[in-house]
């Protein structure tokens, strides 16, 4: 195997630029992190997404890799389960995981940035360069040109290995994109986000129970808030755009909440939620897949960068910080050499890529809607029952997502197994109920009766039908 030093360009100083520079430099390559901002950590106001973070099992282990899982562990704030909140105020407590108590941890966004960059900066072969942005990058050669966004300066830079890991609007997959037969795809959800803000009570407390997500599931909309360690909560309020532009003024914003939201205004605070609503526009939320992940052995795009998804599942920085992880196995495994390590990169990770892209939007649907049907919790119950019975067997899927390590094609896989189980074990059941009633009972019971036996059979069966599988 190869074990040169290689001399390593990471493209967006974000969260997994930042991990991604840690993992490398660990291993004693020469790194240089370029970021088109300011360093967020002298900053005065960071501009950019500002929605809480989800921290679970596949993000926690990547930190771990480094040394910096029990930091973030101990600033972030556990959340073992949903709290839903109905149109009366009403709240009922949905557990993450009924069995083992497994919790998810809300963590702030600036927060994390920071650790990863002083981290990153104690190491004296990790360079870290703000104020540089990505004009154009031949990845064939592994040449860079960059400009300084304030002083119009322009830039060069060359290296072995060149890293996009600069988000959705990637800069560097541009590069790759104008390339012939690359899969490429781009979606835009018709609903947006705007963010508010619970305050504390008076007495400085958190004004809700603060180890959950609370979620206020409305069918077509829904608004969530997080828990921040300044016992503040971030309120995200995701509905259509269509629906965000009917709002138009502050009369019909108090309408709004009054008849969806109630308990929220005193939450927040009327005059502060007037303030806040109207302060920015709704933001957009997109959905990028794209394949192979690598241009030859010099390029390569992770993160957001490769497959950017909406925020529903939580998986989105966690997902990021699994790409370096499985990166970093791959030069465990052949040392330096990028022409096995980028290929078989792009191979192992684009399908689990696309499928928590396609889970997270899947999982938009069943927090706005499903968590309020009885064949939703009736389900959970299931899982967590055989679950329970049959630990290494019957995972569910919120399980295998959120608090382990198996690829996220499997874990669609593996609930397409299981609902392909209960839907026979189902079937079964109605049948040889409708026969054992008939058995005893044929000589007494009149066609309309057993129409009527039918029926209700069916309709529990329906009731108790796993939903189509994503």
């Amino acid at each position: 195997m190869q074990h040169q030093p290689l001399d390593v360009a990471i493209v967006g100083g974000g969260l997994v630029g930042s991990l991604l520079a840690l993992h490398l430099g660990k291993k004693g390559h020469e790194v240089n992190l370029y970021e088109y901002r300011e360093d967020i950590r002298t900053a005065e106001l960071v501009i950019g997404r500002s929605i809480n973070l989800a921290l679970s099992a596949r993000g926690r282990r990547a930190l771990a890799e480094v040394g910096l899982e029990e930091a973030l562990l101990d600033h972030g704030i556990p959340m073992s389960g949903r709290m839903l909140h109905d149109v009366n105020g009403n709240r009922k407590i949905v557990p993450y995981d009924g069995n083992t108590n497994q919790c998810i941890y809300s963590v702030g966004r600036k927060h994390l940035n920071e650790v990863l960059l002083n981290a990153a900066e104690k190491y004296p072969n990790i360079h870290l360069h703000f104020n540089h942005k990505l004009v154009s990058a031949n990845l064939d050669e592994g040449n860079l040109s960059m400009v300084d966004p304030q002083t119009k300066e322009v830039k060069s830079a060359r290296a072995d290995l060149i890293v996009g890991c600069d988000g959705a609007y990637s800069a560097v997959r541009k590069e790759i994109v104008k390339r012939p037969r690359y899969d490429f795809s781009q979606t835009y959800i018709e609903h947006g986000y705007l963010e508010l803000c619970i305050p504390p009570t008076a007495d400085g407390k958190f004004a809700m129970p603060h180890n959950y997500l609370h979620i206020w599931p409305r069918g077509q909309f829904m608004m969530i808030a997080l828990p921040n360690q300044d016992r503040t909560w971030t309120v995200t309020l995701f509905m259509p755009f269509t629906q965000f532009h009917s709002i138009t003024d502050q009369e019909r914003l108090i309408e709004f909440f009054r008849q969806y939201f109630p308990d929220a205004i005193e939450l927040i605070g009327r005059e502060r939620l007037i303030k806040d609503f109207f302060k920015t526009k709704p933001q957009s939320l997109v959905m990028i897949k794209c394949r192979p992940y690598n241009v030859g052995a010099k390029g390569l795009i992770i993160g957001d960068a490769a497959h950017a998804m909406v925020p529903f599942y939580g998986q989105g920085m966690n997902a990021g910080f699994e790409d370096c992880t499985v990166l970093t196995e791959l030069f465990n495994q052949y040392g330096t050499d990028l022409t096995r390590i980028l290929p078989e990169f792009s191979e192992k990770r684009w399908e689990d890529a696309h499928a928590i892209c396609d889970l997270a939007m899947y999982n938009y649907i069943e927090m706005r809607d499903l968590v309020t049907k009885r064949s939703y919790l009736l389900r959970k119950k299931l899982d967590e029952l055989l679950f329970w019975l049959l630990p290494n067997t019957w995972v569910p899927l919120y399980n295998s997502v959120s608090f382990s390590h198996m690829r996220y094609s499997k874990c669609i896989a593996n609930r397409a197994w299981q609902d392909k189980i209960l839907t026979r074990v189902l079937y079964g059941a109605s049948f040889a109920s409708i026969a054992a009633i008939g058995g005893l009972t044929y000589r007494h019971v009149t066609v309309g009766h057993l129409e009527q036996l039918s029926t209700a059979i069916l309709s529990m069966f329906q009731l108790l039908k796993p939903k189509a599988s994503v």
